[in-house]
């Protein structure tokens, strides 16, 4: 291998593909510094910003996805394919990679296919516990499959497949000793039980009406609510409640500190989208999972139940979410077995180092190809 391979990695569209996408990058180069990392992803995304942000350069491709019950948006998209493909060539062209990496996201595909047409191996990291179609297209010709969940042979050649994890932030799940920092960061009493809610930066519609709706109830059992709401929904609720609602519930647009949120609860309810999942089965502690229904092929639902069968998390549907979720929590709250059950296994679901070790396939995807 050169002193200086150059890397290409293509995704993203969410916190969920961009995050492990700048963790693989991360890894790469604390292994070999002087490796040079170019980010492909979709013009009008999140990772044109998040990138950038992170120390890295990012070239857009003008590419989007299938966009629900709308022909006439649709009818643009096999222009768009091409011609992103053919930018993917040009990119490849110019910047010579040694190996490309892809993570999800509209950007992935036509990077994939344009460096499996140049010869240049790649490697796929699937996040989900069910591949989408692109993934599984391209899983045909990839050098190799990181994957998080079991069972993935469904989709992919089982020979080039290797269970690592979905790489997580490491300061988001690093919350060992810091429950009473938490609890005093968010002017909460440490000693009274504590329900996060967390819907994700954009927040989750039914996890705050299932909160707004039913928070005398939380108040009745003298129970302390985290209530991340997410930007969309943060000057509604806040409209509607004031922020200083109650000295028990603390409403957050955002959570900067989401290690000391996680710190300070006791059970977490939250999305079941597979980044989200990898951080929690690192911070083993029991929690509710509402699958987002507004997802490709219902991923969520797909990742949850991977975590149910193993007697992991509790799941609730989306649909009734809004009436029994609270209802759930604080009744898993007053139950110490099992959330000392949950907790343990969730625990043994966990793959640390996800970053490093898909780092170590990429650089030796480059040293078979010297």
């Amino acid at each position: 291998m050169n002193n200086s391979p150059k890397i290409i990695i293509s995704g993203g569209g969410t916190g969920g593909h961009i995050f492990p996408a700048v963790a693989i990058a991360n890894a790469l180069k604390r292994m070999v510094p002087t490796c040079e990392i170019l980010f492909v992803g979709a013009v009008g995304r999140m990772e044109m910003e998040k990138i950038p942000a992170a120390g890295y350069k990012i070239i857009g491709l003008n590419i989007s996805g299938m966009q629900r019950g709308s022909i006439i948006k649709n009818l643009a998209l096999p222009f768009k394919v091409i011609g992103s493909v053919r930018k993917a060539m040009q990119i490849i062209n110019d910047f010579k990679p040694d190996a490309v990496v892809g993570v999800g996201g509209y950007a992935s595909g036509p990077l994939l296919y344009a460096a499996s047409l140049k010869g240049i191996p790649y490697l796929i990291q699937e996040q989900n516990s069910y591949a989408g179609i692109t993934n599984k297209w391209l899983g045909k010709k990839a050098s190799k499959i990181c994957v998080a969940f079991d069972d993935m042979d469904q989709f992919f050649p089982s020979d080039r497949i290797l269970k690592t994890g979905n790489p997580v932030r490491q300061e988001v799940v690093d919350i060992k000793g810091k429950h009473f920092q938490g609890a005093e960061l968010l002017k909460l009493d440490p000693l009274k039980k504590t329900i996060m809610v967390t819907g994700g930066s954009l927040g989750a519609g039914t996890l705050n009406k299932a909160i707004e709706k039913h928070l005398p109830d939380i108040l009745a059992q003298d129970v302390q609510v985290i209530w991340q709401t997410g930007k969309y929904y943060y000057k509604g609720i806040i409209e509607r409640l004031g922020l200083a609602y109650h000295p028990n519930v603390r409403i957050l647009e955002f959570l900067n500190k989401m290690d000391l949120a996680y710190a300070a609860a006791d059970v977490i309810v939250s999305r079941a989208g597979a980044g989200t999942i990898a951080e929690l089965c690192l911070i083993k502690k029991p929690v509710i999972l509402v699958p987002s229904p507004n997802v490709a092929e219902d991923h969520q639902t797909k990742n949850a139940m991977a975590l149910v069968k193993n007697g992991a998390a509790i799941l609730i549907n989306d649909r009734s979410a809004e009436d029994t979720l609270v209802k759930e929590a604080l009744a898993l709250l007053n139950n110490k077995e099992q959330c000392e059950k949950l907790s343990e296994n969730i625990g043994e679901m966990a793959l640390p180092a996800a970053d490093e070790i898909i780092a170590n396939e990429v650089l030796k995807l480059i040293k078979r190809k010297d």
